[in-house]
């Protein structure tokens, strides 16, 4: 396929490029960094930064905050596009396909393992209190995501007032969370084209401080491979082959099994979220749990929170979490054949319609990059775009802290608007009392996401195996 899509070259292209790196030592050094990438995507970058940057000084600083303020822009998880844009630069085509296939692969494997022991054994104690106590560290990690992305994206009074708009709205009068973002695009793009500083407040992550290494210093140096300029030929061959990837299995779906079938319904909803995961997996959760549980039925509230426990905890980018819906809709709903198989397939389904427009994005707007570089449109919308993220993050936090702190949640509605509110008498103190104990260690005492997440979830083994299953 990289013959097909790759930009023509000589036709026996090289094994080493000028930067003299070879394809084999980028293979160990993408599958290191796969190895590595827990934490979330700050997490994630930081180990790219450290390794790419740093340690083996392939890419230069400059170049890297670059290629990830473009990742920013795009929908879908940005440190999976940036393992694959940098592969891309590398080692053309091959390398982004390797690097970004990696960055996935192990990740895919865990939570696709830990699904089979959640579908199979589920209902066991050991395993309720495992996830139990999981889905209370879970919430102090959603909480922890407000304040930082918050911190980072909201400097002024009009970008709280976005995030705030962001809440009402997706929290009492339920607007969808692709209106939303749509919403905050249009008026960051006019605000930023209007020239107020308002909308200048940027994104992204940073990078770990410390030496700045020089585009010129680095293996890729300063100039544009050859491969990396833009073509006409190119945009249009890489669109049409991942295009087809993307599009005519859902077809065969759809032809094939209707549109009520349930890997119908799997493939084409998660495609859609390929096309608006914007801000990252916390922002689209949100939406993914309102309508897996609600909507199509595939999830229990509850269990949103262990799929997320599992990303959590799981090598690779946290919107691997889908794949975990995808497998039980599949597993509740398999037709005529074994539930496990199903499930099995519609993971699979799942990760492909989720991962392979991120490929798309990289391949086809990679070449375009500079005329991005500057942009104050561009600036705005993705500054407005991070401040409404804010107030939908906010929304899965509210909702998670109700189905993981009560054990009954009801709807009220005032006039046309609706929300759910607990039901007080339904706390459940034990969930309530692990979700303080991993703020503190999270807040106070600065621990590891993944440390607190397995201290929470041995606590909850202790005390389902001591007291029952609440």
């Amino acid at each position: 396929m990289t013959d097909i899509i790759d930009q023509a070259a000589p036709s026996a292209a090289p094994k080493t490029y000028d930067h003299g790196i070879s394809f084999g030592e980028a293979f160990r050094v993408w599958l290191r960094i796969a190895a590595l990438s827990f934490g979330g995507p700050a997490g994630q970058i930081a180990v790219m930064h450290r390794i790419l940057v740093d340690e083996k000084r392939w890419i230069g600083e400059h170049r890297f905050l670059h290629a990830l303020n473009y990742c920013m822009l795009l929908p879908g998880p940005e440190a999976q596009q940036l393992a694959i844009y940098i592969g891309w630069l590398l080692h053309r085509t091959a390398g982004g396909l390797v690097a970004g296939i990696l960055f996935v692969l192990p990740g895919f494997l865990a939570i696709l393992a830990l699904s089979y022991i959640y579908a199979a054994f589920g209902n066991v104690t050991v395993v309720e209190g495992l996830f139990f106590g999981l889905k209370a560290a879970v919430l102090a990690v959603v909480v922890q995501a407000v304040f930082r992305i918050g911190s980072r994206a909201l400097k002024n009074r009009l970008m709280v007032g976005i995030a705030a708009a962001a809440f009402v709205a997706i929290f009492v009068f339920r607007m969808p969370f692709p209106l939303i973002i749509l919403t905050a695009g249009i008026v960051g793009y006019i605000g930023g084209r209007s020239g107020s500083p308002l909308f200048r407040v940027g994104g992204g992550h940073k990078a770990e401080s410390g030496p700045t290494l020089k585009d010129e210093d680095s293996a890729l140096g300063e100039q544009t491979p050859a491969h990396a300029r833009p073509n006409l030929a190119w945009s249009l061959k890489v669109s049409v082959v991942f295009l087809v990837l993307w599009l005519v299995p859902l077809a065969f779906l759809y032809i094939y099994l209707g549109p009520n079938d349930v890997f119908t319904q799997i493939g084409v909803f998660f495609s859609k979220m390929a096309v608006v995961t914007f801000g990252g997996a916390y922002a689209v959760l949100a939406y993914v749990a309102q309508e897996a549980v609600q909507h199509f039925g595939w999830l229990k509230p509850g269990e949103m929170l262990d799929g997320l426990g599992m990303a959590e905890t799981t090598p690779g980018p946290l919107i691997m979490v889908v794949q975990f819906v995808g497998f039980m809709g599949a597993y509740r709903d398999p037709g005529s054949i074994s539930p496990m198989m199903a499930a099995t397939l519609a993971a699979i389904l799942t990760t492909w319609v989720t991962f392979i427009p991120c490929f798309l994005w990289i391949f086809l707007g990679a070449p375009f990059i500079e005329k991005l570089r500057g942009n104050v449109a561009l600036t705005g919308a993705m500054s407005a775009i991070t401040a409404a993220v804010v107030g939908v993050i906010l929304n899965l936090a509210v909702w998670f802290a109700l189905h993981t702190l009560f054990a009954q949640v009801t709807t009220r509605h005032v006039g046309p608007i609706s929300f759910e509110v607990p039901v007080m008498a339904s706390l459940v103190f034990p969930s309530l009392l692990l979700s303080l104990a991993a703020a503190v260690a999270i807040f106070r005492f600065n621990a590891s996401v993944i440390g607190t997440l397995l201290v929470s979830a041995l606590a909850g083994m202790a005390w389902t195996l001591s007291n029952g299953f609440l």
